[in-house]
């Protein structure tokens, strides 16, 4: 792949450049000091990915990020070397189309390909997600078989690059006594989802937190997937974490949330599928269409990245395609029916 750094800091600029050499089939194209010699450069030259900074001179990587999405787009990664101080500067960027966020990696004790392995993971996944590596082979559906007794209402939401921000818009539009369960996948990284809970609690007014194993879904509720391990609906109602399937690329995965809950789940549910890069969640959603559940895919206007949704559109996944301002709307009048 070829890599664009962007930090103003010649030790993380050093480090990034060894993480990338450890695999010989990368190539760092070009290095950027702040986000507007960022932006320029990427006019120049577009890479295939840029591991782009926060904290910088002249322009920071929040805006560096929304000039460069809109302009020239490509994948950006996040790397940050403080994730407590900078958290709702991680949020912005990915509301503007970040893939994803990782620590910068440290150098210095220790084994360095253990360190550096965080980051190339991001790296191969936005390679299989931008076609420069082959994904791994697509695993077996099973055929939905809905056997719980749920009688409550449900709302699945998946998201990936610009969902923070579609987040945000979308519960921001929820009344706080919303009489359905909400439970959000979004790829984030386990280190940064507790923050992201918090963050979007602050943002838009509603309680959001991590959930918990061995708990149900409730009314009133508002739960994100909070570890690496893909989060599913049991027979028995409850959310549980699995390591498997092993072979998705995005972990948490929304395919695996969406097509438990069309195996499962028998009252009331709706599945929405926002902005993100690649194909995840469109196949898990088309279960839920299959089933007789409402599905919604985020509209290519409103979306920072037209991936997912468009997947979903491409496969007839979706009931309806709307707006992103249009859909708590939507939520509300099907659940208030």
């Amino acid at each position: 792949m070829k890599i664009a750094i962007v930090n103003d800091m010649p030790m993380a600029v050093e480090a990034l450049r060894r993480a990338v050499a450890f695999e010989p089939a990368h190539q760092v194209i070009w290095v950027a000091g702040n986000g507007a010699e960022a932006v320029q450069r990427c006019a120049e030259e577009v890479p295939d990915l840029i591991l782009m900074d926060l904290i910088m001179p002249v322009m920071d990587g929040v805006e560096a990020t929304r000039r460069i999405m809109a302009e020239t787009p490509c994948a950006i990664v996040i790397v940050t070397v403080d994730r407590k101080q900078n958290m709702h500067r991680v949020f912005e960027a990915m509301g503007h189309g970040a893939l994803d966020v990782v620590d910068t990696p440290a150098l210095g004790a220790g084994d360095p390909r253990e360190a550096v392995a965080p980051l190339l993971r991001k790296i191969l996944n936005i390679s299989w997600l931008i076609g420069q590596q082959r994904a791994p082979a697509a695993r077996p559906v099973a055929a939905p078989v809905r056997v719980a007794s749920q009688h409550r209402g449900l709302v699945a939401i998946g998201s990936s690059a610009g969902g923070p921000a579609a987040l945000e818009v979308l519960l921001k539009g929820l009344p706080a006594a919303f009489p359905a369960a909400i439970v959000l996948v979004q790829h984030v990284d386990q280190v940064f989802a507790a923050g992201m809970a918090e963050w979007l609690s602050s943002a838009a007014g509603l309680p959001v937190r991590l959930a918990r194993e061995g708990e149900p879904p409730q009314p009133g509720q508002v739960l994100l997937a909070g570890t690496n391990h893909h989060i599913r609906l049991l027979q028995n109602g409850q959310l549980a974490y699995t390591a498997e399937p092993v072979n998705e690329i995005y972990r948490p995965s929304i395919d695996v949330f969406f097509e438990s809950v069309a195996r499962y789940w028998t009252g009331d549910a709706v599945g929405v599928l926002l902005t993100g890069m690649g194909r995840d969640g469109a196949q898990g959603l088309k279960l839920m269409r299959q089933q007789g559940f409402l599905t919604i895919a985020q509209d290519q206007a409103s979306s920072a990245v037209y991936g997912m949704p468009k997947a979903a559109a491409a496969i007839d996944a979706a009931v309806e395609v709307r707006p992103l301002e249009r859909i708590a709307g939507r939520l509300m009048e099907f659940f208030g029916k």
